[in-house]
């Protein structure tokens, strides 16, 4: 396998919001390619975070595209709002909706790209039976809801497989993977096949965010993809 372009999206939920316009500044001079919004409504996952007020002031502030996870029910019902507010990445479970290929297909006509997450205990064959109409596959290495999470080791393998799978299908889909993606971590995801990395707490909880996304890149440039 040819080295891929590694993207990493720094996760607003760990940033200080107080400081959000500078450290998202910080982040995109450091080099960071997409910036994370995840957006969770208490019932999906047990959390509650942002929405598409938060979208629009991230987009004020910054022209990198906008990676929205959605960890809600009916994502559908978000499909528009949040494109309006200026996401560019829209992903859901597949677990949160009743037709996931109707969603898909949704979000890329409102000029999004289409993801797809999958929690730690969500089979991969849930992506497999849409693989064409994906965009971006991502892979939770923790349960969805909290951030500072450590990687589950059992991520590792599935997204070996995830890999293979977007390879088997042509696919040229972002794989991305969000869950405890740290210095110590980031190296194994990559190897496995992983191009895009969601890291919040390891960015933002850090003294020099800028720092830590140009460590976390170094850390993939001195892996080797297998």
């Amino acid at each position: 396998m040819s080295r891929r372009t590694v993207r990493i999206a720094p996760s607003v939920l760990s940033a200080d919001l107080l400081r959000l316009q500078d450290q998202i500044a910080e982040v995109v001079e450091a080099g960071a390619e997409w910036i994370h919004i995840d957006v969770m409504d208490g019932r999906f996952v047990p959390n509650l975070t942002f929405g598409a007020g938060m979208i629009t002031a991230v987009r004020r502030v910054t022209d990198r595209p906008l990676d929205v996870h959605l960890m809600v029910v009916e994502p559908e019902q978000y499909i528009a709002p949040f494109a309006e507010a200026g996401a560019n990445v829209f992903t859901f479970h597949p677990e949160a909706t009743r037709h996931v290929q109707r969603q898909l297909e949704a979000v890329r006509q409102h000029g999004m790209s289409a993801g797809l997450a999958l929690n730690p205990g969500t089979p991969l064959g849930f992506a497999e039976e849409v693989v064409d109409d994906l965009d971006l596959l991502l892979i939770m290495s923790v349960n969805p809801g909290f951030g500072g999470q450590g990687y589950l080791p059992s991520s590792t393998g599935k997204i070996r497989r995830a890999r293979a799978l977007l390879d088997a299908h042509g696919s040229a889909a972002y794989l991305e993977v969000d869950g405890g993606i740290a210095p110590a971590t980031i190296e194994a995801a990559f190897r496995a096949g992983a191009d895009t990395f969601v890291a919040g707490s390891a960015i933002f909880g850090t003294p020099e965010p800028g720092d830590a996304v140009r460590d976390l890149r170094n850390r993939c440039r001195e892996g080797t993809p297998v």
